[in-house]
């Protein structure tokens, strides 16, 4: 009988993890650059943030103007309107087509506002 039979050797293989030193000064450059990216960030968007404000404030003039040059034109038509209603010519048309007359001499009242009587000299209190 033939002992040929393989074997097979079995190396144990250390499988403990790798530990690495710590490379500080590999570990300060990586912070300052994160610091650094981070402060770039910061500074865009805070840029960004002023440029969209400006162009906000922009739209919202140029529609106050809009809206200031309208009421305007409102003020005028109404202004004029106004002038119109308060016409004497216009309100004595219109009081004679709804049927109105000036008033005769005998409907006319005349009221005379009487002068102030002058305030009594007495005394309002007096001291016990």
């Amino acid at each position: 009988m033939s002992n040929d039979v393989e074997y097979a050797v079995r190396k144990s293989i250390r499988n403990n993890p790798i530990t690495r030193e710590v490379d500080r000064a590999h570990a300060r450059a990586l912070r300052r650059n994160v610091w650094l990216a981070c402060l770039v960030v910061a500074m865009v968007l805070f840029t960004a943030w002023q440029h969209f404000e400006v162009v906000r404030y922009g739209y919202q003039t140029e529609r106050l103007r809009l809206d200031r040059s309208s009421e305007e034109t409102i003020n005028r038509k109404l202004r004029l309107n106004l002038e119109t209603l308060r016409a004497p010519g216009y309100v004595d048309a219109h009081a004679r087509a709804l049927g109105l007359t000036p008033p005769s001499i005998d409907d006319t009242l005349v009221v005379e506002r009487a002068p102030a009587a002058p305030a009594p000299t007495g005394v309002v209190a007096s001291i016990r």
